[in-house]
């Protein structure tokens, strides 16, 4: 079970490290065999693909997606807590509000990552 204060905790250091465009902090947070999912990375690939595997196409992915949004802020709304799974929510540079739910595996790194936007 996933404690408040681990949550906190995991939800500012993830929101300072994209804020500070520190894409090995970034990647700090998440296991080799990451499974992410977004709606975005079709855009940012130019291809069909919905979810990104391994930590290496993670970085390729982001390194890609931080480039084209020189611009980019997220500001906490709120962190929302389960068993082994947190979601946080937070407004983008486009004033989108997202919603990012984490999976942890057993050493306390995120497996599978959703994100999903209004």
């Amino acid at each position: 079970m996933l404690s408040q204060s681990f949550a906190e905790g995991f939800a500012r250091d993830w929101l300072a490290a994209w804020n500070d465009r520190d894409i090995e902090r970034i990647l700090s947070h998440y296991g080799e065999d990451i499974i992410f999912h977004s709606p975005r990375i079709a855009k940012v690939l130019g291809n069909q693909a919905s979810s990104v595997l391994g930590k290496a196409a993670l970085r390729d992915y982001w390194t890609k997606a931080l480039a084209a949004a020189p611009q980019l802020f997220f500001e906490l709304d709120n962190i929302l807590v389960g068993s082994d799974a947190l979601t946080i929510l937070y407004t983008n540079h486009r004033d989108e509000l997202v919603a990012e739910t984490f999976v942890f595996g057993p050493e306390g790194k995120v497996i599978r990552s959703i994100a999903a936007y209004r």
